[in-house]
C-alpha cells in the first residue's frame, strides 16, 4: 500500500491556490460569485470524492436570486493525499479536480468530461 503524503492544511491549501493560478485566464475569468474552499473530507467522511462543485451551474442561473450566497467549489485534502505518492501527482490531480468543478459551474457534466479527459 502507498504511503500518504503527509501536508498540513495550510500547505495543501497553498497548492491549491497555485494551481489556480495555472489553470487559463479565460476559464477563470467568466467565474462569478464563487469561492473556492478547502475541507479536510466531504461531509460523509470518505476518501472517495475530490472535489465539489455546491451551486448552480452558468446554465442553471435564471433561478439564481439577488444576493445568493455564493456557490462553492470545494477541494478535499485527505482524499487528494490519500490517492497521490508523490508532489507531482498531487499538484496534476488537484490541478485536474479544479478544471472538473469548474466545468460543472459552466455546465460541462461527468459524461463530457469523460469524453474531454478531465473526469
Amino acid at each position: 500500500m502507498a504511503h500518504m503524503i503527509q501536508m498540513d492544511a495550510e500547505t495543501f491549501e497553498s497548492l491549491v491556490v497555485s494551481e489556480l493560478d495555472r489553470l487559463p485566464d479565460d476559464m477563470v475569468e467568466g467565474l462569478d460569485n464563487i469561492v473556492f474552499v478547502v475541507e479536510d473530507r466531504p461531509d460523509d467522511g470518505s476518501l472517495d470524492l475530490l472535489g465539489l462543485y455546491d451551486g448552480w451551474a452558468l446554465t442553471e442561473r435564471d433561478r439564481y436570486g439577488v444576493g445568493e450566497l455564493p456557490d462553492r467549489i470545494l477541494v478535499y485534502r485527505e482524499p487528494h493525499l490519500a490517492a497521490c505518492e508523490t508532489l507531482d501527482e498531487l499538484r496534476d490531480e488537484i490541478h485536474t479536480t479544479l478544471v472538473h468543478e469548474i466545468a460543472h459551474f459552466y455546465g460541462i457534466d461527468d459524461d463530457r468530461l469523460h469524453e474531454l479527459g478531465w473526469a
